[in-house]
């Protein structure tokens, strides 16, 4: 009975309860929750990250067991460098409230840091692999570096010293043409101006603007924050798409980013960079020389060898007059037989004439006379061309032969004379830049040495003397610099700039010490605040 009395009034106490609204029941958990909890710090990890065409993030922050929404304003979000990722382990801090359009509770974010430095490594290592993956980090994309840019590309701050240390140490080891692209190298937006910069080196056109021959990505140190953007896949993956060799001097030596990793080489601080992408000037004289120095030996001693070969080929070569001695000695031997030939055939014939002429009548036999003589005449003619002839022939034979000879002779003179005239002419060029070397060198000893002689003379004791000042020396020679080192009856030396004048010290008087009057600092000015300047914008 009691029992259901009890339930009776428990009826219609429910009964008396306030009736709200939806946006009553939903304005007063709002205010339950701030006001219980208010600003809170909170550590999980991230997931289900979503940018907003408003600039706002929305995103969830998880650990094993639960699951709280968060969101980050637009301004809020401009102030956060890292690019949020699910899985990055998160320490964030804000408001908890209430969201009554979906009935959910939510943190607003004010501030988001990684939860330390191992959750970004971790990232960084899955970005790594994934990259890995693709082929971007493989060896066989690397491109040598050219031996000798005519231009080089800087991609870093206008405004911190590393641009200052890689122009410096260009200017030191081999000065070239430096093309600067301005870009932020920490913040909000920094990757996407390196990538940018990268990029648009190398769309430039080969014309009135210069087209760098390597890439410098320079940075400072940092923490690993600080250097973030370069661990960002859009700056990555434009330097492995570069086509310009690329060098990456991002950090100190031990800091490592993904760029490293892409780019063509990797030095450990930007002024190794700068030496990696330039020989040193003065090494490549030196070499330049030693090499100048071994050609002309060289040449000496292939002239030389040349020479030698000439003058064995001229003694084994005969002569014209050896060449044509037995042709000649047989011309004069047949020339002494043809008259005796000549005189026994006309014997021959005559004895057959008068035995034939004893058996002929004189008609008959003058008939035959006049054929024989007429047959004789004409064979003497006949052989006396044969003779004529053949030895015209000859003597056209040897002459071409001798004048052949003679071309050939020539020529190959000719050729050795241009030849060593050509090196001659090499040689005396060398001389000549010797020389001007030479006098180069002696004009830089000389004006060193007169540097050295006005330093010298700027700093000698002389100069103070003629100024008015005497230099005191004790018995020794040694220079007194204080009154307390004099005693009473001390001889004492005194250098003037014209001479020495010798002394004797009697008692003297302490100096009253006086301190020292501060002058005014001034300020310093770095600059006519008129003027520009080179890297400010």
């Amino acid at each position: 009975m009691a029992r259901k009395g009890f339930a009776q009034m428990s009826e219609a106490a429910r009964l008396n309860i306030v009736e709200m609204s939806v946006s009553e029941l939903s304005a007063a958990l709002k205010r339950t929750v701030e006001e219980a909890y208010g600003y809170v710090r909170v550590r999980g990890e991230l997931g289900n990250v979503k940018y907003h065409s408003s600039g706002h993030v929305y995103l969830d922050l998880k650990d094993d067991k639960a699951c709280i929404a968060g969101v980050i304003w637009r301004m809020t979000a401009q102030r956060i460098r890292l690019k949020l990722e699910a899985g990055l382990e998160v320490v964030v801090t804000g408001r908890l409230t209430t969201y009554p359009g979906q009935s959910k509770y939510q943190i607003v974010i004010d501030t988001l840091a990684p939860a330390g430095v191992g959750a970004l490594m971790a990232l960084v290592e899955e970005r790594k692999r994934k990259l890995t993956a693709e082929g971007l980090f493989d060896p066989a994309r690397k491109k040598p570096l050219p031996f000798l840019p005519q231009v080089i590309g800087v991609v870093t701050s206008p405004t911190g010293a590393v641009i200052r240390d890689i122009l410096h140490r260009l200017s030191d080891r081999f000065p070239r043409r430096v093309l600067v692209w301005p870009v932020r190298v920490q913040g909000d937006g920094s990757a996407a101006e390196v990538a940018a910069a990268i990029q648009g080196l190398n769309a430039l056109p080969r014309g009135a603007m210069p087209r760098p021959d390597v890439i410098i990505v320079a940075r400072g140190g940092g923490s690993l924050e600080d250097l973030w953007s370069f661990n960002e896949e859009v700056v990555v993956r434009a330097a492995a798409a570069s086509r310009i060799p690329l060098i990456s001097a991002v950090g100190h030596e031990t800091d490592i980013t993904l760029i490293d990793f892409a780019s063509d080489r990797r030095a450990p601080t930007p002024t190794a960079g700068a030496e990696m992408a330039v020989p040193v000037r003065s090494e490549l004289i030196g070499q330049v020389e030693t090499c100048a120095g071994r050609l002309f030996a060289a040449w000496r001693r292939g002239a030389e060898a040349r020479r030698t070969e000439l003058r064995a080929a001229a003694r084994a070569l005969p002569t014209p007059q050896n060449i044509l001695a037995v042709p000649w000695q047989k011309l004069d031997g047949l020339a002494e037989r043809l008259p005796r030939a000549l005189r026994a055939n006309a014997q021959i014939h005559r004895t057959q004439y008068h035995a034939t002429a004893g058996r002929l009548t004189l008609g008959t036999l003058r008939v035959r006379v006049g054929r024989e003589r007429e047959r004789l005449a004409a064979l003497l003619a006949r052989t006396r061309h044969a003779v004529r002839v053949s030895g015209e022939r000859r003597g056209e034979r040897f002459a071409g032969l001798a004048a052949r000879l003679a071309v050939a002779l020539r020529a190959n003179a000719e050729a050795h004379r241009a030849r060593i005239r050509r090196e001659r002419e090499r040689v005396e060029g060398l001389a000549e830049r010797a020389l001007r070397a030479i006098d180069a060198f002696i004009d830089r000893r000389d004006a060193r040495l007169a540097h050295a002689s006005q330093v010298l003379a700027a700093l000698s004791y002389q100069g103070v003397l003629a100024r008015g000042f005497a230099l005191v020396r004790g018995p020794a020679g040694t220079p007194l610099r204080a009154a307390a080192a004099v005693s009473p009856g001390l001889r004492l030396d005194i250098e003037f700039a014209d001479g020495n004048v010798g002394a004797v010290a009697e008692g003297g008087r302490a100096k009253p010490h006086l301190e020292p009057v501060r002058r005014p600092r001034r300020r310093r000015f770095f600059g006519d605040p008129g003027q520009g300047n080179l890297f400010g914008p």
